[in-house]
C-alpha cells in the first residue's frame, strides 16, 4: 500500500459536479476578471471570519505585502514575526523595504512565544534612537493552531504596534471562539491548493473591519486604480480570478465540514499513536485547532522519514530550515543557537499523511509503521 502525503483528487471527486458547474457558470459569462464571483466570494469569505470586508488578491503571499504595505510599512521599519514558517512570512516583509526579526516559539504548538515577544521588546525599548522602528507584530498560526492572541494584542497595544495575522494555514481555526485573522488590523489567508480551503491555482485574500484600509487594498491590488485608467497610487496586479473565486465558494460551503472530519482525524492519529515514542501535537485550551497538518516530533526525524519511505508512507518536514539560518537572510546575521526552539522543533519535526480523505487503513498502516520503526531502533 502507498499512502500518498495529500490526495486532492480524492475532495475533487466528493464535489465534481459542483465544481464543473461553477467553472461553467463562469465560463458562459465571458467575465474572468473581478467579476460578480469575486465580490461574492469576498463577502462571503469575509462574512465567514466575522468581519465585512475582504480583498481577493492572486497569493498569500501577496495578501501579506499588500496588508503591510496599507498598514504603512516600509523602508526603515522592523516587523516582528517567527523564523519557523514558510519563508513568504518573511519576504513578504522584505517586499516592502522593511526587515523582519524573529523571535522564539512555543514548543507545544509552534507559534510565537509572547513571553519571547515581551523579552524582545523590553531589549528594544532599551536602545532607543535606533535608524530602524519596529512598527508590527507579524503572527502566524501554523499548521492550523492559532498563536496565543490575548497575550500578544496585549502586548501589540502596550507598546503600541501593528498586528497582522498570517492565517495563511489557519482557515476557520479560532481562539477564544473567535476566528482568526479578525483579532489584527489585516488577517492574511492563502488559497493554494494544498489549503484547507484551497483553489485549483493560487489565490490570496486580506480580511478587515477597516474601511478605509480596505479601500485602499482595492487599489494597491490594481494598479492602483479609482477609476478606469485614473491612478491615484502606485499600485500593482494581484487579483483572484473569476474562476478560482467560483471554486472557491464552492469549497467554502464545505470548509466546516472538512475541517470537523480533520479534527476527528488528528484525535485517532494521537490515539493510534499514543505509546509511540512520537510527540503529537496538542491543542490548547483557548484554540480551536484545524489540522491544517499533523506534525509529530522526534529526535530520530530522519531515520524515521527513510523508514516510512521504505514502507511506502510518504511524509514532508515543514520546514527542515529556519528562515534566519536561510542565505536569503544571510544579512540579517543570525547565528545557530540564535532562537534554540525554533533551531530544536526544525530538526526534530516530519509531517504525517493527512487530509480529509485519508482512510482508517491508511492510518493504521502510518502508525503500524512508526511503531515498527521505533522496535527496530530499540534492538539496535
Amino acid at each position: 500500500m502507498q499512502i500518498p502525503f495529500l490526495d486532492l483528487t480524492r475532495q475533487y471527486r466528493r464535489i465534481e459536479e459542483e465544481i464543473l458547474l461553477a467553472q461553467k457558470r463562469v465560463l458562459e459569462k465571458g467575465h474572468f476578471i473581478l467579476g460578480e464571483e469575486v465580490s461574492s466570494f469576498e463577502e462571503e469569505f469575509a462574512r465567514y471570519c466575522g468581519v465585512p470586508y475582504g480583498v481577493g488578491v492572486g497569493s498569500g503571499t501577496d495578501a501579506l505585502y499588500l496588508a503591510l504595505r496599507a498598514a504603512g510599512i516600509g523602508e526603515g521599519d522592523e516587523v516582528i514575526t517567527v523564523s519557523h514558517s514558510f519563508i513568504a512570512t518573511a519576504f513578504a516583509i522584505s517586499l516592502t523595504g522593511a526587515k523582519p526579526v524573529f523571535v522564539d516559539i512555543d514548543p507545544e504548538v509552534y507559534t510565537m512565544d509572547p513571553s519571547a515577544l515581551e523579552k524582545f521588546l523590553k531589549k528594544r525599548k532599551a536602545k532607543e534612537g535606533r535608524r530602524r522602528k519596529v512598527k508590527a507584530i507579524l503572527p502566524v498560526h501554523l499548521y492550523g493552531h492559532p498563536a496565543e492572541m490575548d497575550a500578544i494584542m496585549d502586548i501589540a497595544e502596550r507598546y503600541d504596534l501593528i498586528v497582522i495575522e498570517d492565517a495563511c494555514q489557519a482557515h476557520g481555526a479560532e481562539y477564544h471562539g473567535k476566528k482568526v485573522g479578525s483579532f489584527g488590523l489585516f488577517g492574511c489567508f492563502s488559497f493554494y491548493p494544498t489549503k484547507n480551503l484551497g483553489a485549483y491555482g493560487d489565490g490570496g485574500m486580506v480580511v478587515t473591519d477597516h474601511i478605509k484600509l480596505y479601500e485602499g487594498l482595492r487599489l494597491l491590488r490594481c494598479y492602483g486604480e479609482k477609476k478606469k485608467y485614473q491612478h491615484i497610487l502606485k499600485g500593482g496586479n494581484s487579483r483572484l480570478d473569476e474562476i478560482q473565486a467560483a471554486i472557491l465558494r464552492v469549497k467554502l460551503k464545505y470548509l466546516d465540514q472538512w475541517n470537523g472530519e480533520r479534527r476527528k482525524k488528528a484525535l485517532t492519529y494521537k490515539r493510534m499513536l499514543e505509546n509511540a515514542e512520537v510527540i503529537c501535537p496538542v491543542e490548547k485550551e483557548k484554540a480551536r485547532h484545524v489540522y491544517h497538518l499533523f506534525v509529530i516530533r522526534t529526535k530520530k526525524r530522519n531515520s524515521l522519514q527513510m523508514f516510512l519511505k521504505k514502507s511506502g508512507i510518504e511524509t514532508l518536514i515543514h520546514y527542515p530550515i529556519p528562515i534566519h539560518l536561510q542565505k536569503a537572510y544571510k544579512e540579517l546575521r543570525y547565528q545557530r543557537r540564535d532562537l534554540p526552539v525554533t533551531e530544536r522543533c526544525a530538526r526534530e519535526i516530519l509531517s504525517l499523511p493527512f487530509f480529509p480523505e485519508l482512510t482508517s487503513e491508511e492510518m493504521e498502516k502510518v502508525q503500524e509503521q512508526i511503531k515498527n520503526f521505533f522496535v527496530e531502533n530499540w534492538k539496535v
